[in-house]
């Protein structure tokens, strides 16, 4: 029941033209155009989502990423090719550059040929480390097919991938049943760095490691990895929000192990995954699903009696502020209202140089709707003058990047805004002074004024 429910899910997803957020043209490179026999339903799932697909060799002196300065295509494929240069238009840089220009690229890999140098050189740019040979072979004598790899172990079987951590979403594991695998046919395990911008799909099981078969007669002393140390789907995302995919085993994108009939260690049947993967893995890179939008965002005075226009640009000292945003998630064919998951948090930062605010936005159900989600949050400005931001940076994995930033400025106190001296308590001993002073100099003036001098007494005539 479950894996029909899958195949309805797949089924629906290829019905429905979901058309990238980023565009619909999208470049194959292969070593042979003839090669994309192989792959017919990878590549037809994806002209069923509309995109527009164009095949290239990397010798085709036609082929190139950008035309008169801008982007000649929106997405690039890579299948493995047995060309040691790819040529002066796909070079490191101007892959780079692509990127850079918010292209997204979905690179395979195959243990059957080498990566070519530039590919190797894009890797290591991205901190994605593969062998020092360029190729090596992942295996695992503890889970592999049974059917097809009784000898070599050189087909993985492993559990459909699930969320790297609690807050974050399953994009690429979603409906896929109990006795469904997936398949990873003759791959190649890279090394993550600690970039905060790669985030690892699938990682190899304790029990793999990764050779090079040409030197399966030798001693190998320094292995290259093996465990989870070895990603064997990962992915970038750059701070433009530009994505990049690597896969690999190219060969699990192929026609022979989409819903494939495969067994297990212990002589289970199982059924692949790959498809479905396929569809999860290439719809992220190319931006079909975990695509935010921001819709509006509005910031205004919360207090009594004031005009609370929308978004100002003058506040004062001790001022009352709401503070609100509108977000929403892109899935397959059109936009809908994003949930912040449970154990995460979308926070505001009220800064200057440093914030003197950082406070989680809660939803508010009254401005949300289906296609978009509205979160709010209530604060009082800092006792401080200055030129202050609001603002929300949430990057999460797997989801493009928001950063939002509202500048506005905070003035102080003006005279007539404070509050009067006989408003405040501690004052009226002051004040009490003052009047006691005024009243005194008062009854003073008044006695000096309207008291009669005293009279002078007769004087008697002096006579010489």
């Amino acid at each position: 029941m479950r894996s029909l429910l899958s195949y309805l899910v797949l089924a629906f997803v290829s019905v429905v033209a979901a058309i990238s957020t980023t565009g619909d043209r999208l470049l194959v490179i292969l070593d042979d155009v003839a090669d994309k026999a192989n792959y017919s339903k990878f590549l037809g799932d994806l002209e069923t989502r509309g995109f527009k697909i164009a095949f290239e060799t990397p010798k085709s002196e036609s082929l190139s990423l950008f035309h008169l300065g801008e982007k000649a295509y929106d997405h690039v494929i890579f299948f493995p090719t047995k060309i040691k240069g790819l040529g002066p238009n796909l070079t490191p840089n101007i892959l780079l550059q692509f990127l850079n220009s918010k292209g997204n690229i979905l690179l395979t890999l195959s243990s059957e040929t080498t990566a070519p140098t530039a590919i190797v050189s894009l890797l290591d740019q991205l901190e994605i480390q593969l062998p020092a040979d360029r190729t090596g072979l992942v295996v695992d004598h503890f889970n592999y097919d049974s059917a097809n790899a009784a000898e070599k172990h050189d087909v993985l079987l492993l559990p459909t991938p699930k969320s790297i951590r609690p807050d974050v979403k399953n994009y690429f594991g979603a409906g896929a049943a109990k006795d469904e695998v997936l398949a990873f046919p003759r791959g190649v395990g890279a090394a993550l760095g600690p970039g905060e911008l790669l985030s690892p799909i699938l990682r190899a099981p304790s029990t793999a490691y990764i050779y090079n078969p040409k030197e399966q007669g030798e001693v190998v002393d320094d292995l290259f990895g093996a465990g989870e140390q070895l990603a064997l789907v990962s992915t970038f995302q750059s701070r433009n929000s530009a994505r990049f995919t690597l896969v690999g085993s190219a060969e699990m994108l192929q026609d022979a192990w989409f819903d494939a009939k495969v067994k297990t260690v212990d002589g289970k049947a199982a059924k692949t995954f790959n498809r479905n993967f396929a569809t999860q893995v290439s719809g992220w890179t190319f931006q079909e699903i975990g695509v935010l939008r921001v819709n509006w965002i509005e910031h205004h005075l919360n207090e009594a009696g004031a005009s609370n226009e929308s978004n100002p640009e003058l506040y004062r000292i001790n001022n009352d502020v709401t503070y609100s945003i509108s977000l929403s998630e892109y899935s397959w064919a059109g936009w809908s209202a994003f949930k912040v998951p449970a154990k995460d948090e979308l926070q505001l930062e009220f800064s200057m140089l440093s914030p003197f605010h950082r406070l989680p936005l809660a939803l508010d159900t009254a401005k949300s709707s289906p296609e978009a989600s509205a979160y709010t949050v209530s604060f009082r400005i800092p006792d401080q003058h200055g030129i202050f931001n609001f603002k929300v940076n949430y990057k999460r994995p797997f989801l493009t990047n928001i950063e939002e930033k509202n500048t506005v400025s905070v003035r102080h106190m003006a005279h007539d805004e404070w509050p009067r001296s006989f408003v405040i308590s501690g004052a009226w001993p002051w004040i009490a002074g003052i009047a006691a002073t005024v009243t005194g100099w008062l009854g003073f003036c008044a006695l000096w004024m309207y008291s009669a001098p005293v009279g002078k007494k007769a004087g008697i005539k002096k006579t010489q």
